[in-house]
This record gives C-alpha cells, structure tokens and sequence, in this order.
C-alpha cells in the first residue's frame, strides 16, 4: 500500500485543522441562516457568528470590528485595497509603490493600473530579500497615494520592516497597505503601532477553509476611503457586496483563534524544525539559502541548488515530499520566480530551488526522512550530470 507524499507546502494552503471544521459544520445546517435577513432567528444566529469572528480578527491586528471587511480571500482583498485606493484618490495622484517580491495579486493589480495611466515603482530587494528603506524614502513623490509592502513573502519567507514602512508613510501622509496573508497567525500584528492602513488577510495559510478572507479598513486618523470593486446589495459597508459565507467566516475566526493562542510555542517548534533541516541539507555544497536568515517566517525554508536541472530536483523530491519551487498561485508559468531573480540569482538557481513550508502537523521525524531523501537525490542527479 502506498502512502501519500509528506506534504512541506504549507505556504501553499494547509490542511484544515478538525478543531476548525467541527465549529464550521452547525453552520451548514442547523444554523444556515443568511446574517442580512433581520427579521427572524435564523438570520440573528448566523449574524452573531459573523459577529464573532470580525471581533476575533479585530483583536488579532489591534483594529475594530467595524473595520473588517470579508471578502473571498487575500487576492480580492488586495484587488479592493489597490484598485480601491487607485479609484478613490486618483484626483490626488496617480503613482503607487509596491516591491519587485511581492505576490501576483499585487503586482498584476498595479500592471492593470497602469495601463489605466497609474505609475507604478516596482522597488527592489536587497539580496536578503529586504526592502532598502532608504531606496523607498527616495521614491516617495508629491504624488504618491498608496504603498503596497507584504508583511511576509509567500516564497521566501522573510519580514519586512512594517513599523518602519508604515511610519514614512504617515510623515506623508500616504496610504499604506500590506498583504498579510502569510503573516496572520505567525507574528505580531498591530496596525495601529505599525501605522498600516489596509491589511489583506486569508483563513486558509493557518488552517482555516479556502474562500474567505479579509481587507482591514483604516476608519480614523485616517479615515480611508475605498471604490467597492463588487457592486450589488451594498454588504459590508457598501465595500463589498455579496452574501456573507456563515460557515467559513466562523472557520476563519476559528482558526485564527487557535493560531493566535498557539503562537509563541509553534513558533519556536517551527523554527526548531526548519534549523534542523536547514544544517542537514547545507552540509553539502553548492546549496544556497534564500532571504534573510533569521528576519522570516519559522516555518520557510527556501533553497537553490547549484549543478542540477530544477525539473529534474523536483520529479526526484515528489515520491517522498509534496514540496514548490515558488509560487502555488502562479504555478501555470514556465518562467523561473520574479522573487528568485529579485535576490540576483542567476536563471540555473532560480530554476533549481525549492520551498519547503513547514507546518502545525510535520514532525521531526519527517524532516529527517525529508532530509535524508533530498541530499540523496541532489548527489544522484549531479552524478548523472557529471557523467553526461
């Protein structure tokens, strides 16, 4: 009998956690009421749920219930928050800013813009996969209306600098927005000591159902104004429309929940595992680690590795690993990761890296299998290619 794969592609999705599903399931059911109908219990029921999980959610970030706005996941929410702001303040000007590493939900949105007339600067990275802060003070014009920087990079795992970001754009008195989507769950956050103004949030990257998300909505000091990108029935304080999703709104706030409650020990258990991985693979040469080493995400472990064709590391690694070479979201390319050559990596190591997103359920045990299976396959195939 086969088994299935060990799956390390956490960044990926992840499984939902049975905890979540058992408080998602009344919700299907018995209490499948729709939360705008007013006027009898079945309505109030699932209107308390949503309730719930926008003061869950709230209290994650350090904002208000009120400024939660559900949407179908992080892709909608920074469509929302880019074109939103773009439709909004185009009369005060019509630049944005955004980093060369960020998720394709944000950059396609800023191409879109642009050929609507918006300036878009992409800015780039350092070779840890930082934002200069000083390149970014520099790029700062009369004109400029939003600052899109993601708390956590999907691929690489690194941090940005949000307190910081956040803060000269206050001076400026310029939005800023952040796609949290990794970071939720993971690390502190706080929009109001950061000074962030729109933050995209997901369920399903801590455990929680795919189709729900959120966009935090800044209402004072300052106050942001958004064009609703979905028209019709004017939901969620005229920002999005459409029928609330009861069951996976209370799946979201479920599981962020635990993961807030879990942090602090998975965070050490996760970067626990990863440095062991990490001291295994590196004893070989030729493998290079990708962002910064310590400012990331517990659970990422990015690699290159020199001397081996990237289709060939991958096809070696899936009987035993369910692993990615970049983005899950944009896996329909054959174009190595803009992230990858963002760091400088020349087309060999983007091509040949590996991402391994490790989670609430892998064990040491499966990093040692994972470890021992990878070495063997990076000296199988550069063997090969020796022999060529």
């Amino acid at each position: 009998m086969s088994t299935r794969p060990i799956y390390l592609d956490c960044h990926a999705t992840t499984p939902v956690d049975e905890r979540v599903m058992a408080a998602m399931m009344p919700y299907f059911t018995e209490y499948f009421g729709n939360p705008s109908s007013i006027n009898h219990i079945y309505g109030w029921e699932a209107e308390a749920a949503v309730k719930q999980t926008r003061e869950i959610l709230a209290a994650a970030i350090n904002a208000t219930p009120e400024e939660i706005v559900f949407t179908s996941g992080a892709t909608e929410a920074n469509n929302l928050a880019i074109k939103g702001v773009a439709e909004a303040y185009f009369q005060k000007g019509q630049h944005i800013m955004t980093v060369a590493t960020e998720h394709s939900a944000v950059i396609d949105p800023c191409k879109y813009l642009q050929t609507l007339g918006f300036e878009v600067t992409f800015l780039p990275v350092n070779q840890d996969g930082l934002i200069d802060l000083a390149k970014l003070a520099t790029a700062f014009r009369p004109e400029t209306i939003l600052v899109s920087v993601m708390a956590a990079n999907n691929e690489i795992g690194v941090l940005q600098p949000l307190t910081e970001i956040g803060q000269m754009c206050r001076d400026r008195n310029i939005i800023f927005h952040t796609d949290a989507a990794q970071a939720l769950g993971k690390i502190p956050l706080d929009v109001q000591a950061m000074k962030i103004d729109l933050m995209s949030l997901t369920a399903h990257k801590l455990y929680g159902p795919k189709g729900i998300g959120a966009l935090y909505v800044r209402r004072r000091n300052p106050r942001v104004q958004l064009a609703p990108q979905q028209h019709g029935g004017g939901h969620e304080r005229g920002m999005r429309s459409g029928t609330l999703y009861t069951p996976q709104i209370v799946g979201f706030g479920k599981a962020t929940e635990i993961a807030l409650a879990e942090q602090a020990t998975e965070t050490q258990r996760l970067t626990e595992l990863r440095h062991s991985l990490w001291q295994k693979l590196s004893q070989l040469p030729g493998i290079h680690l990708n962002g910064h080493p310590t400012q990331r995400l517990a659970g990422n472990l990015n690699i290159s590795v020199e001397a081996v064709d990237g289709a060939a590391l991958l096809l070696g690694l899936q009987p035993v690993m369910a692993v990615s070479s970049g983005s899950a979201c944009s896996s329909t390319t054959t174009a190595p990761s803009h992230v990858l050559t963002a760091l400088g990596h020349t087309e060999q190591l983007a091509y040949a890296s590996v991402r391994f997103g490790i989670g609430r359920f892998n064990t040491q045990a499966e990093i040692d299998t994972v470890a021992q299976h990878a070495i063997a396959t990076i000296q199988s195939l550069r063997k090969q290619a020796t022999l060529v």
